[in-house]
């Protein structure tokens, strides 16, 4: 197929439509340690961050390489350091999926061995808040 141009726009015409696929998960139930049913949309989010912000990058094979957070290395670290790190690791995490558009409104607040960090995450779906703690020693 040939492409057509728009000569008075000086572009090319689309012969295609983009598909926004279904986020249709299956329903996690971490409590009880089973997976029933499905989510879609705001509720599939929520468990993928949740997902995502559960596993540790690089230490297991059969996931890839590109998604999950890095937190192992901050063990052992000062609580300044790893206070200003976090974020940075959580919206680094989060913007890996096409349908969080941006990660902001951070809190952190630190305890005797623990950073808390509160954050908003902006989906196509909608916002998410949501925290992660993360324990350094």
């Amino acid at each position: 197929m040939l492409p057509q141009v728009d000569i008075e726009n000086d572009g090319l015409v689309p012969d295609f439509e983009e598909v926004v696929e279904p986020s249709k998960a299956h329903k996690l139930y971490i409590d009880k340690n089973r997976c029933v049913g499905f989510v879609d949309e705001i509720e599939a989010m929520k468990q993928a961050i949740f997902l995502m912000l559960s596993i540790e990058r690089y230490d297991h094979i059969i996931y890839s390489w590109n998604n999950f957070v890095e937190l192992k290395d901050l063990f052992g670290m000062p609580t300044s350091y790893v206070a200003s790190e976090v974020p940075r690791r959580i919206r680094e995490c989060l913007l890996q999926d096409d349908r969080i558009n941006e990660v902001d409104s951070f809190v952190v607040t630190t305890h005797k061995n623990k950073v808390h960090v509160q954050y908003t995450a902006h989906t196509i779906f909608g916002d998410i808040t949501g925290e992660k703690e993360v324990i350094y020693t």
